[in-house]
């Protein structure tokens, strides 16, 4: 009969604790254990070898009591019984230990204890020390309603025991007495019996839960494995998308300032060659020239360090637009306006620099291409974008439908880049880039981002 608390037997039952549960592979590695926690283990490990020797102990020790008794001689028939059970447990416990657990070869086995121990109760009651080997080897050996079986079989060999042996009577003072030692030995090892059950389910589900636990460590680990993977290939994705994002702003930046500026410097070295050498004309597009080279010079500077350009460093969106096309109409001798609807209030340093960066380009396209007499420009304040509205009378194209990222005829190649410039930098801002031409009827272009508002403006 027995109960395990914490893998330590309780004190008279006897009952073989399960030991601490073996973690599976992948668990969490145990902290250094105690002096205290190895001398149980220790401990733990001399019960297996306890458990195995406690048969032939109490068959010794029933024995012993015996020829106490007897006064120093032992009936043969008790001898031979008593060997026929040691040879009985020997051949199915001690030597096949794991067949014997087999829910059949455990009914089998336990029969025949039950059998062999109630005979020598009957030849000789000090066997009934013995006998408590049939609550231990039930709750070992036995599985579901057997155990129950085994309880009452023992308790019944126990009180036949405890009140003299020999052959059971059918007075009412034998049965009586018999009856009452029963019940006790039956409510004594139930109880005991429903404890050790009791802790050794406790137990399983003990070893059921380390199991998951160790098994759902082990999906942790593998999936933090693969996160740390995944993060590392985000993170090189994120460096190769940097990568080609400050090459993309490179090429835009060198292509608005660079590319414009020297444009518009061979434009004016053109003009000054046709003038002549002498005269008014000829002085200004060399100082036009003169002018475009330091523009660029120091926008190129500007765009290297990623800052503003020079227009919005000391102005509004509005008079900045207004500041550039200017410039660009003395330059160009064609007349430029600029109009500004809605109030205007500070926008966010990427979007006033891309709306101006597209009406650079516009215009840029406009003196390269267009033809024009007059060029007209309108900033529209709205409540959740802003729009610039490019307008020019020139000569007009024929717009490529399938994607409108370039012309397709008299600007060539040229226009292509500028236009999928202004396109790429109105739609990193999740904006809206339209282009609307028609040969002979000039060429409007709209470029629409949200109004997000300056840090500190809302």
């Amino acid at each position: 009969m027995g109960c395990t608390v914490g893998g330590t037997p309780v004190p008279g039952t006897g009952i073989p604790p399960q030991g601490p549960p073996k973690l599976p592979l992948g668990a969490p590695t145990p902290p250094r254990r105690s002096r205290l926690a190895r001398r149980l283990a220790a401990f733990e490990n001399m019960e297996q070898p306890a458990y195995a020797a406690i048969p032939y102990f109490l068959l010794v020790f029933s024995i012993i009591a015996t020829l106490l008794q007897t006064g120093g001689s032992v009936p043969l028939p008790v001898l031979g019984f008593t060997l026929l059970t040691a040879a009985w447990i020997f051949f199915l416990v001690t030597i096949r230990p794991h067949r014997v657990r087999r829910p059949v070869w455990g009914l089998v086995y336990y029969a025949g204890l039950i059998l062999l121990t109630g005979i020598l109760v009957v030849i000789a009651p000090w066997f009934g020390i013995f006998a408590w080997l049939g609550y231990l080897h039930g709750l070992m050996f036995l599985t579901g309603r057997w155990r129950f079986a085994g309880v009452v079989a023992t308790a019944v060999v126990n009180a036949m025991s405890q009140v003299g042996g020999g052959v059971p009577r059918f007075d009412g003072t034998y049965l009586a007495g018999f009856a009452a030692l029963f019940v006790v030995n039956l409510g004594l090892a139930g109880t005991l019996s429903y404890f050790a059950l009791a802790a050794e389910r406790q137990n399983e589900e003990r070893v059921t839960t380390i199991t998951e636990l160790a098994e759902t460590n082990r999906k942790l680990q593998e999936a933090m494995a693969e996160n740390a993977g995944l993060h590392a290939q985000l993170l090189a994705q994120a460096r190769e998308a940097g990568i080609l994002d400050e090459r993309q702003r490179m090429a835009r930046e060198i292509h608005d300032t660079l590319a414009q500026g020297l444009t518009g410097i061979i434009t004016q070295l053109q003009a000054a060659q046709q003038a002549g050498y002498e005269g008014v004309g000829w002085q200004r597009h060399i100082d036009n020239a003169t002018h475009l080279a330091r523009e660029s010079l120091s926008e190129a500077r500007r765009s290297v360090q990623a800052i503003r350009p020079e227009a919005l460093e000391t102005a509004r969106l509005p008079e900045a637009l207004a500041e550039v096309a200017e410039r660009w109409s003395g330059r160009n001798s064609v007349v430029a306006e600029v109009t500004t609807t809605g109030t205007p209030r500070p926008l966010h340093p990427e979007v006033e620099m891309a709306l101006l960066r597209t009406a650079q380009e516009a215009l840029a396209n406009v003196a390269k291409h267009a033809q024009a007499s007059r060029v007209g420009l309108t900033l529209s304040y709205m409540e959740d974008v802003v729009t610039l509205d490019v307008r020019d009378d020139g000569v007009g194209f024929v717009p490529d439908r399938s994607n409108q990222t370039g012309p397709v005829g008299p600007n060539g190649a040229d226009g292509h880049f500028g236009l999928t410039t202004m396109r790429q930098r109105v739609q990193r801002l999740a904006g809206h880039f339209e282009i609307e031409s028609e040969p002979g009827g000039g060429t409007a272009l709209s470029a629409v981002v949200p109004a997000i508002a300056a840090r500190g403006a809302e």
